[in-house]
């Protein structure tokens, strides 16, 4: 192999879907990619592989229909467990429930869609909720996937395509020149960055600072074996901050352990849904207490105390969970690394090196957007036609000290 029209370095489901896009979908010959690892092993299934179309932010709104609308469209010819079970965000809190019910307005301008549910409504179709709850809005257009067999399915028609995959480690980037770790110097018109937790790492090689940063997110599937989950419950969400019921010994054992973390006022969105089919009996949920930035590293870190702690979470949305209170059930943990930048929304297009696009900084979206971020880098690349939120996610928005000041200003983490 001597030289390639495209090298994307990163083989999740972001470089999958990039090279896909360019292969199948708009064309282009010769294109490699790049990862130390075999394709898809990092974070692809470690989230709770959900979507949505729902974000505060109309660029969002834009890419997430689109992103949904390809993999609906690839979702008609393979199964890859694709559904529409839709999000509910549930509250106790008066001032939480109005402010919910504006976002459902607003975002439906922005072409996003939502039920209110009043308290009797949300009991009436959500019996397991706790009666304490004020109501909650339902997300339409959002559910989940199994995003092992969507990004296997992406990478299979782009080998069929033509793409080469090398199980190399990238050690030297420039424009038009990738180096690997073996000593291959592989010529390329055009290089995609979407090496995921290690981005600015690779940028790096090229000179090029991102402003990415990462956090450590991690997820406990459990076996509900008391059936306190219904099967076909939605991504259900408690939007409310609370504080764990812990005993006066549990408190004491926390305290000596140094686990003050998990003692005082707990954030929001705490979360779960049914993993698996109908006859399943596990329930995966994540609770994002712990947002520090760090160093990415691997294996990951994980907390023994993170399956309990996200079961009593649980039990302040869904009483029939006190049930595990006394003996948990068994579960396992995994995770991986939001990668992501200030204002959470990610860098896609080209990049100050010549010849270099970005595709990364997708947070804890990755696979949602995946489909819609490969097919825009795929169009910066051949040229063609963008569409209108594209700007949105080019790093040059940096440039624009109009931009810097609406980010700074901006406290819910999305713009």
């Amino acid at each position: 192999m001597t030289r390639a029209r495209v090298v994307v370095i990163g083989a999740g489901i972001a470089g999958v879907s990039a090279a896909y896009h360019l292969s199948v979908r708009h064309g282009v010959s010769d294109v490699v990619i790049i990862d130390p690892r075999p394709p898809l092993t990092l974070t692809s299934d470690k989230s709770t592989e959900c979507y949505r179309n729902w974000w505060p932010d109309p660029s969002m709104v834009g890419l997430m229909n689109h992103s949904i609308d390809l993999m609906e469209e690839l979702a008609r010819d393979i199964d890859f467990g694709l559904n529409r079970r839709g999000y509910l965000f549930v509250t106790a809190n008066q001032d939480t429930l109005a402010e919910m019910c504006d976002q459902v307005v607003r975002t439906a301008q922005l072409g996003a869609g939502a039920d209110i549910l009043e308290s009797d409504a949300l009991s009436t179709q959500f019996p397991f909720i706790t009666e304490d709850a004020l109501g909650g809005v339902q997300v339409h257009r959002a559910g989940w996937l199994s995003a092992q067999q969507f990004g296997q399915s992406m990478l299979e028609q782009a080998r069929e395509s033509g793409v080469r995959v090398i199980a190399e480690v990238v050690n030297g980037l420039e424009a038009g020149k990738v180096t690997t770790g073996a000593g291959t110097t592989l010529p390329a018109e055009e290089i995609v960055i979407a090496a995921g937790p290690m981005a600015a790492q690779v940028a790096g090689l090229a000179e090029i600072d991102l402003p990415l940063f990462s956090e450590l997110h991690l997820k406990v599937v459990f076996r509900d074996h008391l059936g306190v989950i219904p099967r076909d419950a939605p991504m259900t969400i408690w939007s409310d901050v609370q504080h764990i019921a812990w005993g006066d010994d549990e408190r004491d054992e926390l305290e000596k352990a140094g686990r003050l973390d998990v003692l005082g006022e707990m954030p929001v969105f705490c979360h779960f849904r049914p993993e698996g089919g109908g006859d399943s009996p596990f329930v995966a949920a994540l609770w994002e207490y712990d947002n520090r930035v760090v160093d990415p590293v691997w294996p990951i870190p994980t907390d023994p105390l993170y399956p309990e702690v996200v079961i009593r979470g649980l039990t302040t949305m869904v009483p029939g969970l006190e049930g595990y209170r006394d003996r948990l059930p068994h579960s396992v943990v995994d995770g991986g690394y939001y990668t992501k930048t200030r204002e959470n929304r990610p860098l896609i297009g080209p990049s100050p090196g010549d010849g270099i696009h970005l595709l990364c900084g997708l947070s804890g979206f990755g696979v949602m957007a995946a489909p819609g971020a490969g097919d825009l880098v795929a169009r910066h690349i051949t040229g063609e036609t963008l569409p209108e939120y594209a700007d949105a996610f080019l790093m040059s928005r940096y440039e624009d000290p109009a931009y810097l000041s609406t980010m700074l200003e901006t406290r819910s983490g999305q713009l």
